[in-house]
């Protein structure tokens, strides 16, 4: 458990947080050839639902945020796109944004809109950041990192999307009272990011009471295609974090 003064679950925190110079958290924006039925889609789907920005002008929101339902939330690299079509499909009264960068998660998450008849989510296609900079205060009612590329060694870690400054925007466009969730099966990432998020006077860590219970999934959780191919690979834990921005 961590206590205030920083000490986390497993090991000792890493040092280090003052803010740096803000740089890209992606690698490679492209891999395999799209196939024939994503490219379509690519070309026909994605500018009906792709924001752009800016994301608000003198006129209104941009077309693909300009109807707000209830609630909206973000989940930043959502990958393969699983987790995100899930919420869409059991909450169609909320807004999803995805962010991601790499081109064949976007592909696969444009067959699951078309395929799924999905309605309620939207694509940014480009750095995170930006869409955090670019929304207005207090717009988003939730957010969601799950299984982020960790970038373990010390020299690439600038690209890790936890910092002081992603965090600076992530508080300033949540919510008073919404939550922030994160996941990864990398020990270094999550002692990284809870040291991170208890540093931050606006988040919160939401803790539970049973020991170990940050090893314990959200209620409702799915594993990911991620998170599979970890428990394959030998990595039998992994890290359930909620933190909830003050108000």
């Amino acid at each position: 458990m961590t206590s205030r003064s920083g000490s986390s679950p497993d090991e000792k925190t890493p040092s280090g947080l003052a803010a740096k110079p803000h740089r890209a958290f992606f690698g490679r924006v492209a891999g395999k050839r799209l196939h024939r039925g994503q490219q379509a889609l690519m070309d026909s789907l994605l500018p009906r639902i792709r924001i752009d920005l800016p994301v608000r002008d003198e006129t209104g929101f941009h077309p693909a945020m300009a109807l707000r339902p209830e609630r909206t939330c973000l989940e930043i690299g959502y990958g393969g796109g699983e987790h995100l079509a899930r919420l869409a499909r059991q909450n169609p009264q909320t807004h999803y944004i995805g962010s991601e960068v790499f081109t064949g998660g976007i592909g696969k998450m444009l067959q699951k809109i078309e395929q799924e008849k999905l309605n309620n989510i939207s694509l940014f296609c480009r750095d995170a950041l930006e869409l955090l900079r670019a929304l207005p205060d207090d717009y988003l009612d939730g957010a969601f990192l799950l299984y982020p590329d960790p970038w373990p060694k010390t020299r690439h870690r600038k690209r890790r999307f936890i910092s002081p400054v992603t965090l600076d925007a992530l508080a300033r466009t949540l919510a008073p009272g919404a939550t922030f969730r994160f996941a990864t099966d990398i020990k270094d990432y999550a002692n990284w990011t809870l040291a991170h998020m208890i540093a931050h006077p606006r988040f919160e860590w939401v803790m539970g009471t049973e020991p170990g219970f940050w090893h314990q999934p959200f209620a409702g959780w799915e594993p990911t295609r991620y998170e599979i191919k970890a428990r394959r690979q030998g990595r039998q834990k992994s890290w359930y974090f909620t933190f909830r921005r003050h108000a």
